[in-house]
């Protein structure tokens, strides 16, 4: 053990714990605005998004997505025969993708002229940081941003182990599995769950509530829910995981219907624990500092990011929902600029949310139901893939945008779309909200032809009874 009369003493104004999507963007822009930055880093840089979350799923999302199409292009008229995966090899795709963007990171932070150390955080005071690593440093500071993220959350009886894994096992394994139980169907057990069913698994998704990714409109679950049933994947909902055992090589899965108290048993390889995250922050010595945080561990901030302790700020999943990576890298902007002294705050009238499943759902602002609790008295316009073009032309006819809007001003209130590529359409729309666009100017944008997008103009003048490639419904 170092004591700290033994670790190497650093001074900087601002030290930076996590190096995230919020913490190396925090870093990055406190050091484009001339503040002294240090940023504290314990595993490899980008944090969960960039390791084990948002860039390798989708690259074997991409790459599962890839090979369902080769199967089904007879439909278009294209044979492919001998469709042969090779995983390792697969995998070793997805970690290349993965290394270009941590070293990427590395190469920007440095290159703004902040400065990376590598080790366990732990605050010692309200001025001070240990850092435990291979050269321990004591780090004192003037203010404070934490960065540090969140972690999957286990079930009771389903600690995390050999057979019962996470989301950052569930992206690394070393042969498809035959049978895989994923227990909750929350947008990182579909997105999962529908990776290892394009590559050969038999999946089923248990659920404790009654629909499939809750939170989300029953209509724009439905056309996910029907494509991977369709292709032979399993969904019990309104059940409950009450514990497992080894059987054999593999799991036997007990589950209870809530409510009736019927029992059923599952078999499979693995178990996929997929039922939330919780904030990181086990070990950070808050109390140190004086941090508050809520009953679910979150630390509480301010429209600046500031926690109760005016020079600590917190950013990210850390700091409550929703857990994405860009909202924390905006809060990571905003509390960068605050501590250089810039007017600035968290104030987004809206934030995407994109699932990439199959078909992928994304939405952004209010839902019809929120937009009338608010009060509003709502139009809204709907507009199916189906008769847009551009869909028909990659085969991807399912799904839809839907436009709600405020009747009294016409402002668009949120969309929401389920279908091909609206992970990238979503951005339209959030731009247009946050502009507080009305549903007419982007119905009378000029959208080009024939492109998905083309659904979003649709859909806002279908709110207006202005539809031209639908019926306007009165």
């Amino acid at each position: 053990m170092v004591t700290n009369s033994e670790a190497k003493v650093r001074s900087t104004h601002t030290v930076v714990v996590g190096a995230g999507p919020g913490g190396y963007v925090a870093a990055i822009r406190l050091a484009q605005l001339g503040v002294p930055t240090i940023l504290v880093e314990k595993g490899e840089l980008g944090g969960t998004c960039l390791n084990v979350g948002c860039i390798p799923s989708k690259a074997l999302i991409s790459a599962s997505k890839l090979v369902q199409t080769m199967k089904h292009a007879s439909a278009m008229g294209i044979e492919v025969d001998g469709v042969r995966i090779d995983l390792r090899k697969m995998m070793s795709w997805k970690d290349t993708v993965v290394g270009k963007l941590t070293g990427g990171v590395g190469g920007l932070v440095n290159g703004n002229g902040a400065t990376i150390v590598r080790g366990t955080a732990r605050f010692t005071g309200p001025h001070t940081l240990a850092v435990d690593g291979a050269e321990p440093t004591t780090i004192t500071f003037e203010n404070a941003i934490i960065a540090t993220g969140s972690v999957p959350t286990a079930l009771p009886g389903f600690a995390f182990g050999p057979k019962v894994l996470s989301s950052t096992e569930g992206l690394a394994f070393t042969q498809v599995p035959e049978r895989l139980v994923i227990i909750g169907g929350g947008y990182i057990g579909m997105e999962l769950g529908g990776v290892w069913q394009r590559l050969g698994t038999a999946v089923t998704v248990v659920e404790y509530m009654d629909q499939l990714l809750p939170g989300f409109a029953p209509d724009l679950v439905r056309p996910v829910a029907k494509r991977f049933k369709d292709a032979g994947g399993e969904v019990l909902l309104a059940t409950r995981a009450v514990g497992w055992e080894a059987s054999g090589d593999g799991v036997r899965v007990h589950l209870e219907e809530r409510g009736t108290g019927v029992r059923k048993v599952l078999d499979a390889d693995y178990v996929l624990l997929t039922v939330g995250r919780r904030p990181l922050t086990d070990g950070l010595g808050l109390e140190a500092l004086g941090v508050h945080t809520d009953e679910r561990g979150f630390i509480q901030v301010d429209g600046a990011q500031r926690t109760n302790v005016p020079h600590v700020y917190a950013i990210g999943d850390v700091a409550g929902q929703p857990m994405l990576a860009h909202k924390a890298s905006r809060e990571g902007e905003v509390c960068a600029e605050v501590i250089a002294g810039h007017p600035a705050a968290f104030d987004a009238r809206a934030i995407p949310a994109v699932v990439f499943t199959d078909p992928e759902i994304a939405t952004v602002g209010l839902s019809q139901a929120e937009a009338t609790a608010e009060g509003y008295e709502v139009a809204v316009g709907k507009f199916l893939f189906a008769a847009n073009g551009r869909a028909l032309s990659l085969n991807e006819p399912d799904g839809f945008v839907r436009a709600i809007v405020d009747k009294a001003s016409g402002v668009l209130l949120g969309v929401e779309a389920v279908g091909a590529e609206v992970s990238n359409l979503i951005a339209e729309a959030a731009l247009a909200i946050e502009m507080g666009a009305q549903a007419s100017e982007v119905g009378e944008t000029i959208h080009a032809h024939p492109t998905l997008a083309e659904a979003f103009m649709e859909a806002a003048n279908a709110a207006l009874g202005k539809a031209v490639h639908a019926i306007n419904r009165r």
